[in-house]
């Protein structure tokens, strides 16, 4: 397995079922949470940066908050197919890799959700992030991110098998965990309903990547971005990240 098949083959097919098998996340409550961080810092209008928007759940959700425009950046062709067809207003899709993020202007804010930045494996990924960022991002403004953690990957995720089953889809989800080099690698095996009056079904099957790094390590990186991370907070509260956080939330701000 060579660092450049990393994720390479991730979100083709698997987009198209995406939103079906999300359907319990309660991206509402992300939104809040997320928007709520913006006013903290004075981000109420202007224009948003999401990076691995997807199929732009979060992208609809956000653009009702009143920002006058969100740039909804994804690397997958697909996930932008499926976002596009959403025809959310005031958002322009862009495809490409956040490594080498390149806009056409400066943005009042940045956000990445649902463990998009565990998709960076090598501390130079992160830190190339950092500093395109930090080119786009206008003074005073802010960049929030989750990330998966450590003790989620090893401690609850694991090496193990998950399964769920859909009247049209179906998937199975074989986790196993490096703890060597934090990378956390999964076979994700999807069925669709091509064919209902034959019963037949699609299969696709892609392997994904994610890696979990140690939150004073990022934050070291942020600063050295020239950014200043002001809070590592447990997901969704105002508390510390500890120890036996599964997600966590970083607010950088540009100075």
């Amino acid at each position: 397995m060579s660092e450049k098949s990393y994720n390479e083959n991730a979100y083709n097919e698997f987009a198209y079922c995406y939103d079906l098998f999300m359907d319990n996340i309660p991206y509402d409550m992300w939104a809040e949470y997320l928007y709520g961080l913006f006013q903290e810092y004075g981000i109420t209008g202007g224009t948003l940066l999401e990076l691995g928007c997807g199929t732009g759940t979060m992208t609809e959700r956000m653009i009702s908050k009143g920002y006058d425009s969100i740039i909804g950046l994804d690397c997958s062709e697909d996930m932008l197919m499926v976002a596009g067809d959403k025809n959310i207003p005031d958002v322009l899709l862009v495809q490409q890799d956040m490594r080498e993020l390149d806009l056409p202007y400066p943005v009042d804010a940045v956000y990445c959700v649902c463990d998009g930045m565990n998709y960076l494996l090598k501390p130079q990924d992160l830190q190339k992030v950092f500093a395109r960022v930090k080119h786009f991002l206008k003074a005073g403004g802010v960049f929030v991110f989750d990330m998966k953690t450590r003790h989620f990957y090893q401690d609850v995720l694991g090496n193990r098998m998950i399964a769920e089953n859909r009247d049209d889809a179906s998937f199975l989800w074989e986790n196993e965990y490096h703890e060597d080099t934090g990378i956390n690698e999964y076979l994700l095996t999807v069925y669709q309903l091509e064919d209902e009056e034959r019963d037949l079904f699609s299969r696709c099957d892609e392997l994904h990547y994610q890696k979990a790094y140690d939150p004073e390590q990022v934050q070291q990186w942020i600063k050295e971005s020239g950014m200043d991370c002001r809070a590592v907070y447990e997901a969704f509260t105002r508390q510390p990240a500890a120890s036996d956080s599964e997600r966590i939330y970083f607010v950088a701000k540009n100075k």
